[in-house]
């Protein structure tokens, strides 16, 4: 029985060497340490090391990790780990629940209630994010991004276009991408 430990940070500024301590300071010897640097809404199949940890793990280790969002992107994702996880015979605890092993029948119980309420939480905020829009949109607030150029620009780019100018050209005396242009001059096409 071999003890891994996983962290996760989201920035290459950050360290996962925190994440380590704690663990250790739970009272876990740790003999094999694996993190990532990636973002959180990376699931736990993009995270390298991760990958890497996950084909050294025997029947009987433990994965001990000091948050559950160590161990994916959401609840879906950190409950397809667990149970993969469940089926090698790795106990996996996490710190942030006490030192409960989510692959017992207990873990599962509470990986269930907390996929639930994740699940009601996300609701929720596009909910909130739904109104928040409708609410500004009502106030008569522009959303999305600011234009790059003024409409007085974009009639003279399409005049300009038609009188046989190059997308280049236009792109150079607006300070705009040929994107951005292709965009004014063509709007129907895909580019």
């Amino acid at each position: 029985m071999a003890v891994f430990g996983y962290g996760r940070v989201s920035t290459a500024e950050q360290t996962a060497e925190n994440q380590r301590h704690e663990i250790e300071q739970a009272g876990y010897k740790v003999e094999y340490w694996y993190s990532d640097t990636v973002s959180g809404k990376a699931h736990a199949a993009q995270r390298k090391q991760f990958g890497i940890l996950l084909g050294k793990l025997r029947a009987k280790d433990v994965l001990v990790v000091s948050k559950l969002d160590r161990l994916g992107r959401d609840a879906p994702d950190v409950l397809a780990t667990i149970k993969s996880l469940g089926v090698l015979q790795v106990e996996v605890v996490v710190l942030q629940l006490g030192k409960l092993d989510l692959t017992s029948p207990a873990g599962k119980l509470m990986l269930a209630m907390l996929a639930a309420v994740a699940e009601m939480e996300r609701d929720l905020i596009v909910e909130r994010t739904q109104a928040g829009l409708a609410r500004a949109k009502a106030e008569g607030k522009i959303l999305g991004r600011p234009a790059k150029t003024t409409p007085e620009q974009r009639a003279a780019m399409v005049k300009g276009y038609g009188a046989k100018e190059s997308v280049s050209a236009l792109a150079r005396r607006y300070g705009i991408s040929r994107a951005t242009v292709l965009t004014v001059v063509k709007p129907s096409e895909k580019i």
